[in-house]
C-alpha cells in the first residue's frame, strides 16, 4: 500500500506546496481535489488543486514537473458533490463536472476518480433510485470508456439538520453497495472505503473488505469516537454529530493493526490516504499541518515506506 492524504484539509496550500509538504512529512501520494472554483457549500467542499476547467497542455506538464520533483503521486482525484439533489440545475452541473474530472484523470494517466453518488436527502432509498439509474449509469459508462474507475465513497452525509432524514449519499450501506453493482455491473464503478461511517453507524467495519474486495478501489483513513454516554442520551436517531466525532487515525474506535492487516489480505495494494476531519487539529494551517504529520507517523507503523 501507498500511504497518502486527502488534500481539502490543506485549502491554504497551492497544489505545489501541497507535494511539497507531503514529501517532507514522508507521505507517498495524495488525493487531489478536484471542485469548480467558487464558494464552497459546506466543509471540507469547495476545495481546488487542480483546476479540471483549465487544464491545458502547459497546465498538465507543471503538475506532471512537480510529481517528478517531489517524488509525491497522485492517488487519484476527488469531487465530493450531491449529483442527485432536488436542485435540477446543481444536479447538471455537479454531473457535468464529474465528466470534466474524468476527463483531467484520464489525461493525467491516473486510475481513479472519488465522489458522492448523492442523493434527494427528503426521499426513501426506493424514491431515489429512478434518478440514481438515470445520473450514473452514463458517468460509469463514460468513465469505463476512458480507462477511468469511479470510487463511490461510503459516507452517508447524514450529520446536520440540513441533511435529515435521508443523508445526501445513498451509498451508506453494504445492502446498497450490492443493489448498485447489480444495477449498474460495470468493473469501473466501485468503492472509495472509510470505515469511519460504520462505526457510528453501529456496523462491522472490517467484514465489507472481503465481501467488497473488488469493489474498492480506494481506501480513506479516517477515524471516528462513538461517544457512549452521549448516545445513551440522545439515541441513534439524533443528529450522529450529538454522538460521535471524525477523528485522527488512532485517536478513535477504528483497531487499525486489524483494519489494515485484513484490507492486505484481501488483496488491496493500493493508496489509502488520510482524511483529515477532527476539529480538535482545524484551529489554523500549522494545527493541520501537524494533524497530517501525526497520522502520517502513527500509521506509518502498518503501512511501510
Amino acid at each position: 500500500m501507498q500511504l497518502g492524504f486527502v488534500s481539502a484539509i490543506v485549502p491554504d496550500l497551492s497544489f505545489d506546496e501541497v507535494f511539497s509538504y507531503a514529501a517532507e512529512i514522508g507521505y507517498d501520494c495524495v488525493e487531489v481535489m478536484c471542485w469548480p472554483p467558487g464558494r464552497a457549500d459546506r466543509r471540507y467542499a469547495g476545495i481546488t488543486h487542480i483546476d479540471v476547467t483549465t487544464l491545458d497542455a502547459a497546465a498538465l506538464d507543471r503538475i506532471r514537473a512537480t510529481v517528478a520533483t517531489t517524488g509525491v503521486s497522485i492517488s487519484g482525484l476527488g469531487y465530493y458533490p450531491n449529483p442527485l439533489t432536488p436542485d435540477l440545475a446543481e444536479s447538471k452541473a455537479a454531473s457535468a463536472h464529474i465528466i470534466e474530472v474524468i476527463k483531467a484523470a484520464k489525461a493525467l494517466n491516473l486510475e481513479v476518480v472519488s465522489s458522492f453518488v448523492g442523493r434527494d436527502w427528503t426521499l426513501s432509498v426506493e424514491a431515489n433510485w429512478p434518478r440514481f439509474l438515470e445520473v450514473w449509469k452514463p458517468i460509469i459508462a463514460f468513465a469505463e470508456e476512458n480507462g477511468i474507475k469511479i470510487a463511490i465513497e461510503n459516507c452517508a452525509m447524514l450529520f446536520t439538520k440540513d441533511e435529515w432524514p435521508g443523508g445526501k449519499n445513498l451509498a451508506s450501506s453494504p445492502a446498497i453497495w450490492r443493489r448498485m453493482f447489480a444495477d449498474i455491473p460495470s468493473p469501473a464503478f466501485g468503492l472509495n472505503y472509510d470505515p469511519s461511517h460504520l462505526v457510528w453507524m453501529q456496523m462491522d467495519y472490517v467484514k465489507p473488505l472481503r465481501d467488497f474486495a473488488d469493489r474498492i478501489f480506494r481506501v480513506h483513513l479516517k477515524d471516528a469516537r462513538v461517544d457512549r454516554q452521549k448516545l445513551d442520551e440522545v439515541g441513534i436517531l439524533a443528529h450522529p454529530l450529538e454522538y460521535h466525532s471524525p477523528k485522527l487515525p488512532g485517536l478513535g474506535d477504528v483497531n487499525w493493526g486489524h483494519f489494515l492487516s485484513v484490507l492486505g489480505d484481501s488483496g488491496y495494494n493500493g493508496p489509502a490516504c488520510v482524511e483529515v476531519e477532527d476539529k480538535a487539529y482545524e484551529a489554523d494551517l500549522e494545527s493541520r499541518k501537524r494533524a497530517l504529520r501525526q497520522s502520517h507517523n502513527y500509521l506509518r507503523q502498518f503501512i511501510a515506506k
